[in-house]
């Protein structure tokens, strides 16, 4: 397998990216191709001792979290990004993982790639930790603003993912919205919703955050803008409670006692929601896998990032995407279809 690095993408870019690209090669048996400015690269290496299997791939640019997406994805071209989905094209590659820009990344998956036949607009994919399991959300943040059309397709790849990873079939489809009943929401989440209820079988409705955190859903369609408030919100308020408990544990004799006992509990629960976990989210609609990762990424992350990629790669996921909306957006009307 040969995986592709954005050298350039986190927060601490390289250092977390070339420490995780050293232990994938102990790990797995894959080729890891790092991509960025290689003579940046070739001195962090220097007393560093990694195996062959590790290749360094120059890129000349970087794609700052201060660019312009699309006027950057196609004015710097030999970015980490551009360098890195160009593996991918050309077939020298099977999958890319960057932490960097999240829209710097849509927008160069949009021109290097270009989308899966009948997609409107890619859309990027979470998977939420819920009672009893995991909930698909998108998009998270590849499209601040939405048509109806599109989240129809997204609910239609939702779907696919969630038969792939969750294993569900079907996969429960529900809108996010401020209230359950049908008329709720802003006027997008209006004219989705009867849409939804007359194109999507497996569609249960509108689900407020409580229903989603709850696993009534297996996947949760929204826009763009509204999913990255939700998982950026979700991610602040883990953290939060997160310290306040251990603040508090600490107040006491008593209460530092009940922290040890209960220190196994606290640790699964903090594997559950950590995002690293998961380490980066798939870019469902465009020709290529193409996973993004948190800007805060460490190491650990990152390494979940590969992990996840590779299992993306193993299970054939790109080829039964391009099938199954294939015959799936088949079925829509064309004005859900055409550009």
């Amino acid at each position: 397998m040969r995986i592709v690095l954005d050298a350039m993408g986190s927060d601490r870019h390289p250092d977390p990216e070339i420490q995780a690209a050293i232990k994938a090669t102990q790990v797995y048996d894959d080729d890891i191709l790092l991509v960025g400015p290689k003579d940046l690269l070739e001195a962090k290496f220097d007393s560093v001792p990694h195996s062959p299997k590790l290749h360094l791939v120059h890129a000349s640019q970087v794609l700052e979290m201060t660019d312009k997406p699309a006027e950057n994805a196609r004015r710097k071209s030999d970015t980490s990004m551009a360098v890195g989905m160009e593996l991918l094209r050309s077939g020298e590659a099977d999958v890319f993982i960057t932490a960097g820009n999240t829209g710097g990344a849509m927008a160069t998956a949009l021109f290097q790639l270009r989308r899966i036949r009948g997609v409107r607009r890619p859309a990027l994919t979470a998977q939420f930790p819920v009672r009893n399991g995991h909930c698909i959300v998108l998009d998270i943040g590849a499209n601040a603003d939405c048509k109806a059309e599109y989240l129809i397709q997204f609910a239609l790849m939702g779907s696919i993912y969630a038969e792939k990873v969750l294993g569900k079939s079907p996969p429960k489809v529900a809108l996010l919205s401020n209230g359950e009943e049908a008329g709720k929401g802003n006027q997008l989440i209006k004219e989705t919703y009867p849409l939804l209820k007359e194109l999507i079988p497996n569609f249960i409705g509108n689900v407020e955050p409580k229903e989603l955190f709850n696993g009534d859903a297996d996947v949760v369609v929204t826009d763009g803008f509204t999913g990255n408030i939700l998982l950026k919100s979700s991610e602040a308020v883990a953290k939060f409670l997160t310290d306040l408990i251990r603040s508090e544990m600490m107040k006491s004799t008593r209460t530092k006692v009940g922290a040890l006992l209960a220190k196994p509990a606290f640790a699964a629960i903090k594997k559950i929601m950590d995002p690293g976990e998961v380490g980066a989210a798939p870019l469902l609609g465009v020709n290529g896998l193409v996973f993004i990762g948190h800007g805060r990424s460490d190491e650990m992350a990152l390494l979940n990032a590969i992990r996840v990629a590779r299992q993306a790669v193993e299970s054939g996921l790109l080829r039964e995407l391009q099938l199954a909306i294939s015959e799936r957006l088949s079925a829509l009307p064309s004005t859900f279809t055409e550009d």
